[in-house]
């Protein structure tokens, strides 16, 4: 069983609005650090946003810069859903965004948004903005 499940990706026009999301299962499932990532052609997979929850359920929640105040990061515990709600897209948003969990990180290391860090992935969702 793949422990993340990514879909909502697809082609957009510049400045529209796409939701990602993340179905998590099996041992990825309360993951205390859970984030997205992104890759493009010839290019490292980072860290777009990450959330960390304590054991008292406050959340944490980093972006990089890029796309602050566009992007949103979510989690539903109940669903056991992590979704990313991009606005203002850009042609440079363009890549293969994957999902991310990591069960035992505390959260500087969650919040530095490091790829090495996290354990379980899935199998990536396309997202390509045209201008």
């Amino acid at each position: 069983q793949v422990p993340l499940v990514e879909s909502g990706g697809g082609p957009v026009q510049a400045g529209g609005s796409l939701r990602l999301s993340c179905v998590v299962s099996g041992v990825a499932i309360g993951s205390n650090c859970m984030g997205w990532f992104r890759q493009a052609p010839g290019k490292e997979r980072e860290g777009v946003a990450t959330t960390y929850t304590t054991v008292v359920g406050t959340n944490y929640t980093e972006y990089t810069n890029s796309v602050k105040g566009r992007f949103t990061l979510s989690r539903d515990n109940a669903k056991n859903t992590l979704y990313l709600e991009m606005n203002s897209l850009k042609p440079e948003d363009t890549a293969m965004y994957f999902c991310g969990a990591a069960a035992r990180i505390g959260l500087s290391t969650c919040r530095a948004r490091s790829r090495d860090a996290f354990e379980y992935w899935g199998q990536g969702t396309q997202v390509t903005v045209s201008s």
